[in-house]
């Protein structure tokens, strides 16, 4: 069998479960995940390599047209920019009718440049027929090469979206090693992780302009020493993250090293700080550090 190799990605509004379908399809929690809408801000590859053909994923922030600032018109500008130069987009939607942001996604697509639609979260249809009614309704619009109805909770037909992609990636030679899973160093993969424990023990206490820097990564051995700063921009801010008698901070923190451990495959001693740096999220040189 010929080896295939190209670029995937994965797009559509936030939280209809792009990061996690990503992490599924690499094997390991690599791009962060929460309920708060627009967690991912990078273009992150996810590389997964089988024996005969390398998928390249490229998760994007979720596309919205609400709440507009400008941090989000730079996500929204990362998505158009990705469409292009793609060779497969997943589509990834919610079980229901296309509302005007994903007519706005799909119009950004080429023409040339496969779709598949991917019906995520189809477990939490009580009514499966409507599952029927969707794809049939979906099939007038022909955009669409194929369309998967999956649930990345379940892991439903995911093997199946994989070997769809597949035939429409072109044939040539790997692009990057067969145990490469990233495009990313380990520094942003646990800063991230740090902004993901953030936004999973605050809940909606701290706003998107949280951010974490990696302040020292340092190899001792077969240790990862890891000093990271939590930059906020609002001294109320501090004490959320915090906690009463340091407590919020001390599970964030143990919560991202234990994910760390895995992700690395070692040891990792790790230790946060807050600080506050006010009017940081405007700063120009703020948004280049996110990679905008």
């Amino acid at each position: 069998m010929k080896k295939r190799c190209g670029t995937i990605a994965i797009v559509g509004q936030p939280n209809v479960g792009k990061s996690t379908m990503l992490n599924y399809f690499i094997g390991t929690k690599l791009s962060i995940t929460s309920r708060k809408a627009q967690t991912t801000r990078y273009q992150l590859l996810g590389i997964y390599t089988s024996l005969e053909t390398q998928f390249i994923f490229i998760d994007t922030p979720g596309y919205q047209l609400k709440h507009l600032n400008k941090l989000n018109i730079n996500l929204n500008k990362t998505v158009k920019q990705v469409l292009q130069d793609v060779d497969v987009i997943l589509f990834v939607i919610e079980p229901r009718q296309m509302n005007e942001v994903d007519t706005k996604i799909l119009q950004m697509v080429p023409k040339k440049i496969p779709v598949i639609l991917v019906i995520n979260k189809v477990d939490r249809l009580r009514d499966k027929s409507r599952i029927l009614e969707l794809i049939n309704e979906f099939k007038k619009n022909d955009h669409f090469k194929e369309i998967i109805p999956t649930s990345v909770k379940k892991q439903n037909n995911l093997k199946e979206l994989l070997e769809s992609a597949r035939r429409f990636l072109p044939e040539q030679d790997f692009i990057y090693e067969n145990d490469q899973i990233t495009d990313k160093n380990e520094r942003f993969l646990a800063a991230e992780i740090i902004r993901e424990k953030i936004f999973r023990l605050t809940g909606q206490e701290i706003p998107y302009s949280v951010a974490v820097e990696i302040e020292k990564f340092e190899h001792d051995g077969d240790v990862r020493r890891i000093f990271a700063a939590i930059i906020v921009e609002r001294d109320a801010h501090k004490p959320i993250i915090i906690g009463n008698k340091g407590i919020r901070l001390k599970e964030i923190s143990a919560s991202a090293r234990v994910d760390m451990e895995k992700l690395f495959d070692g040891k990792v001693w790790l230790e946060t700080w807050v600080k506050v740096q006010k009017g940081w999220s405007d700063d120009l040189r703020a948004l280049k550090s996110l990679g905008l």
